[in-house]
């Protein structure tokens, strides 16, 4: 019986397919950072990476005529990213991040909502990677370019007009995966002009209560951190954070646990929370984990 996500690979595992030159390898460095954080994602990458690894700006690859940060790219303009990068949709993708578990997730959610078939998250992240003194490089990936076939799955998207429906009908379970204190309306946004709070009736799941160390928990612990979150895993869900990243840690959880009713709200609370006729609760829900870990989410 399976005790841990079928969607993470161990890095002994990875470190192996490196090193036997698995044809169809391909891996992304999906790092990105909060300016509070202190860190450079880019930087990072040109110091030190995993070996063949190409790095995905999560700012760069987005929809250009979009004002919110980090909103999906159409089909056509993430394919043409994923080519140039020499990203196949058939091949065998890997992604890491800094921490493990915090900002890679979003890339595999939105390559397997485009399409792609095998894609898998490095546990422990790039950090842990590093500590056990496993390879690195500071040479940039050689790339050939490849044909990414992207076909948008519109069902893994809700819209600002699905969440204004789902907030009034209560047709799907809402799950934040900001930290406590900005879900309850206790500490400000990091982005300016948004307002403080949560979407009415949304329960709070801190994105770092479904990982310990940069490793995804077990599969055990994914569903205890849910449930006690207040989620029902028999109902559909719906996803959000600050600006849609954070939110797929959540849908990650849920789909290692076999639950394939839901959907992300790309616009996140960087829509919700700027527009002055959207409605907003502040306090925890009575279901809030007392226990999780709080941080800060984009």
């Amino acid at each position: 019986m399976e005790t841990r996500s079928r969607f993470v690979i161990a890095p002994n595992d990875l470190q192996h397919l490196i090193e036997t030159g698995t044809p169809d390898l391909r891996i992304i460095d999906a790092s990105w950072y909060l300016p509070a954080q202190g860190r450079n994602a880019r930087a990072e990458y040109d110091t030190a990476h995993i070996p063949g690894a190409v790095f995905f700006d999560q700012d760069e690859i987005v929809d250009p005529h979009s004002s919110l940060p980090h909103a999906l790219p159409t089909p056509s303009v993430f394919a043409a990213h994923m080519g140039a990068m020499g990203i196949a949709h058939s091949d065998r993708i890997v992604i890491y991040d800094g921490p493990g578990m915090f900002t890679a997730p979003r890339i595999w959610w939105m390559l397997r909502a485009m399409g792609a078939g095998d894609v898998m998250i490095l546990d422990g992240g790039f950090d842990r990677w590093k500590a056990a003194a496993r390879p690195v490089s500071s040479v940039p990936a050689a790339v050939r370019p490849a044909t990414f076939d992207a076909r948008l799955d519109v069902a893994q998207l809700a819209t600002l007009e699905d969440m204004r429906a789902i907030v009034a009908d209560r047709s799907m379970q809402i799950a934040d995966a900001r930290s406590s204190g900005r879900f309850s309306g206790a500490e400000p946004e990091p982005r300016p002009g948004m307002r403080s709070g949560h979407m009415p009736g949304a329960l709070n799941v801190p994105v770092f209560s479904l990982s310990e160390d940069g490793r995804l928990k077990t599969l055990a612990g994914l569903r205890q951190t849910l449930e006690d979150a207040g989620l029902d895993l028999s109902q559909p869900v719906v996803t959000t954070c600050g600006s849609g990243v954070t939110a797929a840690v959540i849908n990650l959880a849920l789909a290692s646990l076999g639950h394939d009713e839901m959907k992300l709200y790309d616009g996140s609370w960087s829509q919700w929370g700027t527009l002055t006729d959207t409605p907003v609760e502040t306090g925890l829900s009575a279901s809030h984990p007392a226990t999780a870990r709080a941080g800060s989410q984009v």
